[in-house]
């Protein structure tokens, strides 16, 4: 994986973390042994994802926009189009940074842009068969991988998890939503 980000390989023990809370009164060992396994848990996720990807020649983000445009064909929406900005909303991402990364999709031809019917000022963006077989290819073996991987859980623990994600993603929701709203009140 391309290194945005550092990260720490080994974790510090927790006794380590109950010492630091001694000197970092804020610093609750618990919270942060199992804040710092989420986020080792997630980075070793996003490290076994890319190598997958990486043997069939595609980044993350160009697998994101082929996975949302077939989202969009297999969600029996193939007659409605997608415009690069509803792609870039779906992402998360930046409109230039989607507009880069179909740039090299369409260099690739694995997807296509063309304009709108309805809008000719506006652009929208499909998958070419070429996109669709390397999909057709590669996504048995990416499901086999996410299923053996997931595969050391029963079925209840992976709903457990599921529902303890949801409550740290609600979380941050409302979190980032108080530090907006404090941040107008004092600006």
């Amino acid at each position: 994986m391309p290194p945005s980000h550092m990260f720490l390989k080994n974790l510090p023990r927790y006794e380590c973390l109950h010492e630091a809370a001694q000197q970092f009164p804020g610093l609750d060992p618990a919270a942060m042994e199992a804040y710092l396994h989420l986020l080792r848990t997630g980075t070793d996720c996003l490290e076994y994802g890319h190598e997958y990807l990486s043997a069939h020649g595609v980044s993350s983000g160009r697998f994101t926009v082929i996975m949302l445009l077939l989202r969009q064909q297999a969600c029996g929406k193939k007659n409605e189009t997608v415009t690069p900005a509803e792609l870039a909303d779906m992402a998360g991402c930046t409109r230039a940074t989607m507009t880069g990364l179909i740039d090299t999709l369409e260099r690739d031809n694995l997807v296509k842009r063309a304009p709108d019917a309805l809008d000719r000022r506006m652009m929208t963006v499909s998958l070419t068969p070429k996109g669709t077989a390397l999909l057709t290819k590669m996504l048995p073996g990416h499901f086999k991988r996410i299923a053996d991987l997931m595969a050391c859980l029963t079925d209840p623990e992976r709903k457990t998890l599921v529902r303890l994600l949801t409550k740290i993603s609600s979380q941050i929701a409302e979190m980032g939503a108080g530090a907006s709203e404090q941040a107008s009140v004092q600006a």
